[in-house]
């Protein structure tokens, strides 16, 4: 298994470690709840440099890019960065992602872990029409994630940038702590505000180390169980778990990052199922019962029949309820009341806006 850069770091401060993507990662330090509640409060750090970075250039990039995402590509300005999703042929997910948007004819896109080598290779075959130049720069970058609502005001001592005026997913590319061409972007996976800081390898331990000699701040790492369920309460999408690819983004509600009208992979499938509609839809629950609703869950109608099931669930620190993400049958959308199978039981739920918490 590969370790990130960081990891002697997290044996140090006795992380539990696991295996998550191919890479020896920390998924908690302390109590996941103890975690979870520091970033919504102060502010924490998670090493997710097992996350995959390709770089693409060239005078037909725009096309190119514009082409695998479902999103709008000639909206992002150069400095800013957009939510996306890659798609197959018959409109499915293949990963979702970040792309940024380094200059006029640059870009860099933000994938999963665990989808790095299976993007690779669909990009660059898509890519033989289109003759740009794509690089493979996951194990050259470290990406720290700097959340919680003193994350401004802490990073803000290692850059002259002024952190105030930048605006949700934006970037700029500077010095950081010292270190020259260092990529700073207002983005994250928590819902509490922050920044990922992407970082050539090799100085990634210096920036560790120097925040963490800040001692007017209680920064604390934050390992990748309180990630999420940080990201649950948001009502935000994990690969594997909510979206894959036989999951649309209509069904996934993620249709506001789906722009049929720029022709992307697979946009005349999912063209027809806005027309004719689909069968199954992600929602949002909570239990008024307190457990704890768990991936793969069956769900049921008022009835006892099964209308669904779970793809993330957890105990919300914030709320003190057990909360989830579910696809069910779009008969049953406005049908309050749910329940679900837990144990041989039937947990009454409701249907709920995410996110979670505002």
């Amino acid at each position: 298994m590969k370790k990130t850069v960081l990891f002697d770091r997290h044996k140090k401060l006795n992380a539990k470690i696991v295996n998550f993507a191919g890479y020896m990662m920390p998924i908690s330090y302390k109590s996941v709840n103890e975690e979870h509640i520091h970033v919504r409060n102060k502010v924490g750090i998670f090493d997710v440099s097992h996350m995959g970075e390709f770089e693409i250039s060239g005078l037909n990039s725009v096309e190119l890019v514009q082409y695998l995402c479902s999103n709008d590509i000639s909206k992002i300005e150069v400095g800013k960065a957009q939510y996306n999703c890659l798609t197959n042929k018959s409109g499915g997910i293949i990963d979702d992602l970040v792309v940024y948007r380094l200059d006029t004819d640059k870009f860099l896109l933000v994938v999963n872990a665990s989808n790095i080598s299976k993007n690779w290779k669909w990009i660059t075959s898509i890519n033989e029409r289109f003759n740009c130049s794509i690089s493979d720069l996951s194990d050259d970058i470290s990406l720290l994630a700097i959340q919680g609502p003193e994350a401004e005001s802490l990073c803000q001592k290692y850059t002259e940038e002024n952190l105030s005026n930048l605006k949700n997913y934006s970037f700029f590319i500077g010095e950081f702590a010292g270190i020259e061409d260092i990529l700073i972007s207002k983005t994250g996976y928590t819902g509490s505000g922050g920044y990922e800081i992407y970082i050539p390898n090799k100085k990634a331990l210096k920036i560790w180390d120097t925040l963490f000699s800040n001692d007017k701040y209680d920064l604390r790492p934050i390992g990748l169980a309180a990630r999420d369920t940080l990201r649950i309460e948001m009502g935000y999408c994990l690969y594997g778990n909510d979206i894959n690819e036989y999951t649309s983004p209509i069904e996934a509600n993620l249709r506001w990052i789906t722009k049929t009208e720029t022709n992307f992979i697979g946009s005349n499938n999912i063209k027809k199922q806005i027309e004719s509609g689909i069968r199954k839809k992600l929602i949002g629950f909570r239990l008024i019962e307190k457990s704890i609703p768990r991936n793969g869950y069956e769900i049921y109608n008022l009835e006892k029949e099964l209308i669904g099931s779970v793809t993330s669930g957890t105990f919300s620190p914030i709320l003190k309820i057990g909360i989830g993400l579910a696809y069910i049958d779009v008969n049953y959308l406005y049908n309050e009341n749910i329940y679900i199978k837990i144990r041989n039981k039937f947990i009454k739920a409701i249907i709920v806006n995410t996110p979670f918490i505002k």
